[in-house]
């Protein structure tokens, strides 16, 4: 048999062996693929201008995703070369080189990596139209299926690829080529070298690290980026300090205390995982590293989901909106000019926002909600201006009853303002209040917009003699604003700014439609990109898990047919196993979600107040992000204990 015959053989049966593996491969491959097709479609980054953005982010994802599968494909390849060196010993014993055994084991598992890649392309095919749909509704726009073939998408995938493997393979090829028989016979009983040998010293160094996380955790809460730094540095010295003292430790706490060694299955469950957790504290936190990272990349995803969708929400009800402290600045005059010259429109109001002389409700609101302080004192507008701008957004009617004033606020104030009862003063005039309304409103414009989170709408007459903030234009268009149209207004805005000594604007220009499409853009920008290197970290811990419980079939056969012998039932069997998987799969997950789950929570409530509501509430995206990491780390456990269960208990 040659060598090229010999390589495919153990290809096919290291595909099979290593299924795992093969598919996190064929994986990753259609999920780079898909993400480069769309740094390559000329059709959605002609959606906006701001979509541009994109592609250097999947690009920077995914040299990160590169370093990521780098490490995955040479841990894996010096694992199969642990594995099959007595195999490999024996080639050279019979006549074989050491360069024709190099040479097999690389051309075999390139030829793994080929068929993976080939496969990843395909699949990528459809995973990019899944992307390619998203986006499309993220613009609001219908998806119609569309034959995807990109020429310089392949090319980079596969670069990537050439790079992942030349780089794992070479490596491995220059070690069996220096290796002697005795070195390649006897490498399979290397382990990772216990890091602290003493009782001792892994008791101080299990307290310390626990107290190095807990201090770090708190200083990646305090949102101060030195704080934060610092934490993170904790936060990983806690994890291999834990898993290095911990795994060396549990040999060493159940050989002192062997009365709970015997009782139900821990004997044979300690037994089985005593070699694996006494030497591999090391890979167990870099393990654990990588889950941690998962969970900061789907929290914060979906902080940037939920933050872009929301803050566009609070504003999207007016087509166009102009605002200004003075009207008569160029820059508010000559957009106003522009849109009733080149826009359709149906209907639009200009008037005034007035500030009263208190700021007894947003003293109120500060102290019962998470209120942020906009303007010294309370906003106010017209009734009339109020309920005309009503009938505008098609709201139902409401009017001021006698002696009463209106509050419209975000939904986040609503239970607070309920409970405001104090009366207002407008010159001789006494009211109380009158009821709270919280419809969209474009009230989150900061500085601008018919107030900053809430407005009192009193009588039109008692606003006379009161200083004005600002003059508000307020439009609906018979079409949505293109961007062409929307580029000329800002046109005329940039060209009056550089005119000026002083480049500060002083005016607004706010189209909902020119929102939405930039929400949209940051959204595909950051939460793609981010949900992409979380999906690669998931499933590269999980392999590496995987590969290590299945590369042991073989002595777990032995061990269970030997009990099998003994008397032992086949439920003891499968109640032993199951345990074994618990303890082993459990281990590189529970620190990172003690971590990660208060990090993720934290991260969504620094957000300004009212935007992470609903399924964005901080709770709700720690326990989505919590859902999709034990989702995915889930499907691999459940694959990997059925493949060990047949393969291992007697039949």
């Amino acid at each position: 048999m040659t060598v090229s015959k010999l390589s495919i053989r153990n290809a096919r049966r290291q595909a099979g062996d290593y299924l795992v593996y093969f598919v996190t491969i064929v994986l990753v491959a259609s999920l780079t693929y898909a993400f480069n097709g769309l740094v390559f479609s000329q059709e959605l980054l002609a959606l906006s201008r701001q979509m541009a953005m994109v592609p250097p982010m999947i690009v920077f994802a995914s040299i990160v995703v590169v370093g990521i599968i780098s490490w995955l494909v040479a841990y894996t390849t010096r694992f199969m070369l642990l594995r099959r060196s007595r195999e490999f010993g024996t080639y050279i014993l019979i006549g074989l080189e050491n360069e024709q055994v190099a040479r097999m084991f690389f051309l075999e598992n390139l030829a793994v990596g080929g068929c993976a890649l080939c496969l990843g392309i395909l699949l990528g095919n459809l995973l990019y139209q899944a992307l390619r749909a998203i986006v499309l509704a993220l613009f609001g726009m219908s998806y119609h299926f569309s034959f995807f073939f990109s020429g310089k998408a392949v090319a980079l995938t596969l670069t990537y690829f050439v790079l992942i493997y030349l780089s794992a393979q070479l490596k491995s090829r220059r070690k069996i080529r220096k290796m002697r028989i005795y070195d390649l016979i006897y490498l399979e009983r290397q382990n990772e070298r216990e890091v602290v040998k003493s009782g001792r010293g892994r008791r101080v160094l299990f307290a310390g690290s626990l107290v190095l996380g807990t201090l770090g955790t708190l200083l990646l809460l305090t949102g101060d980026l030195a704080a934060c730094l610092t934490g993170a540095c904790l936060v990983i010295f806690f994890l291999y300090g834990f898993f290095i003292s911990f795994a060396s430790g549990v040999p060493a706490f159940f050989e002192k205390r062997p009365a709970r060694k015997y009782r139900g299955q821990r004997l044979l469950v300690f037994r089985t995982l005593t070699a694996k957790l006494g030497t591999m504290g090391v890979l167990m936190a870099s393990l654990a590293l990588l889950f941690l990272g998962t969970l900061a990349a789907e929290g914060m995803g979906m902080v940037f989901q939920g933050m872009f969708q929301s803050r566009t929400n609070k504003n999207n009800c007016f087509d166009l909106v102009l605002a200004a402290e003075d009207p008569k600045v160029e820059s508010y005059r000559d957009s106003k000019a522009y849109i009733a010259e080149k826009i359709p429109l149906k209907e639009d109001r200009e008037y005034e926002i007035y500030l009263m002389d208190t700021d007894k409700i947003m003293a109120y609101t500060e102290v019962h909600t998470m209120y942020y302080r906009y303007y010294g004192r309370d906003a106010v507008m017209k009734e009339s201006d109020y309920r005309a701008l009503r009938a505008m957004l098609g709201y139902e009617d409401v009017a001021c009853k006698p002696g009463q004033y209106l509050i419209h606020c975000l939904p986040y104030m609503a239970d607070a303002l309920q409970g405001f009862s104090e009366e207002l003063v407008f010159g001789d005039a006494s009211l109380t209040p009158g009821g709270v309304h919280t419809e969209v409103f474009a009230q989150h414009l900061y500085d601008y917009g018919n107030g900053g989170d809430f407005i009192l709408i009193v009588p039109d007459a008692l606003l006379e003699g009161y200083p004005v903030s600002h003059t508000m234009y307020v439009a609906m268009t018979r079409e949505p604003v293109s961007e062409a149209q929307y580029k000329g207004i800002c046109t005329i805005r940039d060209q009056i700014f550089e005119e000026r000594e002083d480049p500060l604007e002083d005016s607004l220009l706010y189209a909902s439609d020119m929102d939405e499409a930039q929400a949209a853009s940051q959204t595909a920008m950051s939460v793609f990109p981010l949900f992409y290197l979380a999906l690669v970290l998931t499933m590269t811990a999980a392999t590496i898990l995987t590969i290590q419980q299945l590369g042991e079939a073989g002595r777990y056969r032995m061990q269970f047919a030997l009990l099998w012998k003994l008397g032992m039932d086949k439920k003891e069997m499968r109640r032993a196993l199951r345990m074994q998987f618990a303890i082993y799969y459990a281990l590189p997950a529970i620190p990172p979600v003690l971590v990660g789950a208060p990090l993720i929570r934290n991260m969504a409530s620094q957000v300004e107040p009212g935007t992470m509501v609903g399924a964005s509430d901080p709770l709700a995206i720690t326990a989505m992000a919590l859902g999709l990491f034990f989702l995915i780390y889930g499907i691999y456990i459940v694959l990997a204990y059925s493949s060990l269960k047949r393969s291992v208990l007697p039949e």
